[in-house]
């Protein structure tokens, strides 16, 4: 049977390499117009990581924790209430999926685009959590394209033991 080269072999190098050169550009431009760049720079925590899901067209969120509750909010700006969808996948993955619909209109003259960077379509992230939580007693509220989801921390915290029977 002959070998066949993997197609793929290779390519999450290239990615890599790619994404270096992006964070290079960036923090070369960043620090070339006089600007402050955070400590932490672009690793985790940092700018890069504060832009990238600007970068892939998807949403911002901040999540905090509090002594009973993980809070979550995400900025939804130009979607509607009844195109978000929020799962609970597991005790410490939150989904949050939405649709932002297009604004053009059908039958009219929209003209040529200068610049088009907002984004349309369906996005969606999972949102790691820092405390395993539960569905009992959730709450949400969206107002202003900002949507906040607090969930109740579960009693069982990570390391816990759990005895042998």
């Amino acid at each position: 049977m002959p070998y066949r080269d993997n197609p793929f072999e290779g390519l999450g190098r290239q990615f890599d390499d790619m994404l270096n050169e992006m964070e290079g550009r960036f923090r070369s431009l960043m620090l070339g117009s006089g600007a402050f760049l955070p400590a932490g720079g672009l690793g985790p925590g940092g700018v890069g990581d504060r832009l990238m899901p600007a970068v892939r067209g998807e949403f911002r969120l901040d999540v905090r924790e509090d002594q009973d509750d993980v809070l979550v909010v995400a900025d939804l700006p130009g979607v509607e209430r009844e195109n978000i969808a929020v799962r609970l996948l597991s005790p410490d993955d939150l989904e949050i999926a939405c649709e932002r619909r297009s604004e053009r209109q059908e039958g009219t003259e929209t003209g040529k685009f200068f610049r088009q960077e907002r984004t349309f379509g369906y996005m969606t992230r999972i949102v790691p959590l820092p405390h395993p939580v539960t569905a009992e007693g959730a709450r949400s509220s969206f107002t202003n394209g900002v949507l906040e989801i607090r969930l109740k921390k579960t009693a069982v915290e990570r390391g816990t033991r759990i005895p042998i029977e």
